[in-house]
């Protein structure tokens, strides 16, 4: 089946622009609106799906900087590239501070135009996949708008609280959509560097022979469509954050030129000789084991250490399904608002079989679940039929022994509670084993008791030989 073209919304005043950057867009495939001022543009964002907005600088009415911003309200993860004259890239540069993807300098070079917009589209469809539930919503007890109450979330607080205001580089780890991008805010929000920039790079949409120019930028001339100079992302991190997002796809022989320029703070722009300094901290994250990559030598050892002062390892879903319950209830307010719905709960069956489910997809896929289960929700509380088939097939129930009946047990009392402590006991190791999927260690966090003690309590039970499948 055939995916829809992408859809790109082309702002600018000058019809004769517009008509030559539409017409080399459907050349590539793309589907393109056009708008010639930022209130047109404006309404055009909130009627149809758009993936990507370019954008004049100096319009009449709404100007370049304002539907930046107001794209960014619509739609977070929008990417917006300015379109912009020499004499105001200083402007484009501010820009880019205050969240726009790129820039490009008129006259500009088709190939230019092209790279840039795969580029940016790549980056969206990758923000999608990483999705880390950044909400304005976020409840006020949730400090850094993480939302969660589990001893793995109560860590993260910890570390974040210690680390934030640290210029120390922090390496986070974690699946895909467990928050990474997140806890990287976080870390900028709650620092003195808070009023800087914050800037971010996915690494594994930057095609690599354009990757260098993009980390510390290049001069006129240093390749094939480097029609002007222009800022890569250390300087305009400047006394800011700059989070580098999927680090492990760095090439190795640019991994020497990153090493560099985080440990002296200084490095040259391609085609340039001038040395510059940023003072800028930075946040790196992966879904990747370095370690392993390491080991292929696919990624340097001094970077990884150089990158891994603060390790903060972010838990998969499942690994704290305690805070699922939390997580429904806010993404319910979410979609309440969204679908004009007002649904108030989820039933106690809902949040059952949603802890069993393995969620590959971490928080993001819980996201979409409740979005469409809100949707297809014909009552005021949500109940297992309004969840997605492949979800409710996915979690089977745990096989009980059936408990004796104690009204015909000739046992006494003591003998009885005992028997009956044992069974919930089991009951309750093989639904975290389960849940943790046989690995010991995690299930003996979710039960709140040491591995030791769980190993010795399996032993009792006869649930040793599980062990022997356990991830240690």
């Amino acid at each position: 089946m055939l995916s829809e073209p992408k859809q790109i919304l082309v702002v600018d005043d000058e019809p004769n622009l517009r008509r030559v950057l539409s017409a080399q867009l459907s050349r590539d495939g793309y589907e393109v609106h056009t708008a010639d001022d930022g209130e047109q543009a404006e309404e055009m964002l909130l009627e149809h799906h758009i993936d990507l907005v370019i954008t004049d600088l100096r319009m009449p009415k709404m100007d370049g900087m304002q539907l930046l911003r107001r794209a960014l309200e619509i739609d977070n993860n929008l990417p917006v590239i300015l379109l912009t004259a020499h004499g105001t890239v200083d402007n484009a540069v501010e820009a880019l501070k205050t969240g726009a993807f790129d820039y490009l300098t008129k006259p500009f070079d088709q190939e230019e135009v092209r790279s840039i917009v795969r580029k940016a589209l790549r980056t969206r469809d990758l923000s999608a996949q990483e999705a880390s539930v950044s909400l304005p919503s976020a409840p006020s007890d949730a400090p850094y708008g993480i939302i969660g109450k589990s001893e793995a979330i109560s860590e993260l607080y910890a570390i974040l609280r210690r680390a934030a205001d640290s210029p120390s580089t922090v390496l986070v780890t974690g699946e895909s959509g467990t928050g990474k991008e997140l806890v990287a805010r976080a870390l900028h929000e709650h620092s003195s560097r808070a009023a800087q920039p914050f800037i971010k790079v996915n690494c594994a949409a930057i095609p690599k022979d354009l990757m260098e120019s993009e980390f510390f930028g290049h001069e006129r001339g240093a390749f094939t469509g480097a029609v002007a100079s222009k800022p890569g992302r250390f300087e305009l991190a400047d006394k800011g954050t700059l989070f580098l997002d999927e680090i492990g796809a760095i090439p190795v022989d640019l991994q020497v030129k990153l090493l560099r320029a985080l440990q002296e703070s200084e490095f040259e722009r391609v085609g340039g000789i001038k040395t510059i300094r940023a003072d800028v901290r930075v946040v790196a994250a992966t879904k990747s084991d370095l370690k392993k990559e390491i080991a292929n030598g696919a990624f340097r050892e001094d970077l990884f250490y150089r990158l891994n002062v603060v390790p903060i390892r972010l838990p998969p879903l499942r690994e704290r399904i305690e805070d699922i319950p939390l997580l429904i209830q806010h993404f319910l307010l979410k979609f309440n608002t969204r679908l004009n719905k007002q649904i108030h709960s989820a039933s106690a069956e809902v949040e059952t079989l949603l802890k069993g489910y393995h969620w590959p997809g971490n928080i993001r896929e819980l996201e979409n679940i409740v979005e469409r289960a809100v949707l297809f929700c014909d009552g005021d509380r949500l109940e297992v039929s309004d969840l997605p088939s492949e979800v409710r097939a996915s979690v089977t129930p745990i096989e009980h022994e059936p408990a004796p009946d104690p009204a015909v047990s000739g046992d006494g009392l003591k003998e009885q509670v005992k028997a009956a402590t044992a069974r919930l006991e089991r009951e309750l190791i093989l639904q975290a084993l389960k849940q943790t999927h046989a690995n010991v260690t995690h299930a003996a966090r979710l039960l709140k008791i040491s591995r030791k003690g769980l190993q010795l309590k399996m032993k009792e039970l006869g649930l040793r030989e599980r062990e022997e499948r356990v991830e240690t």
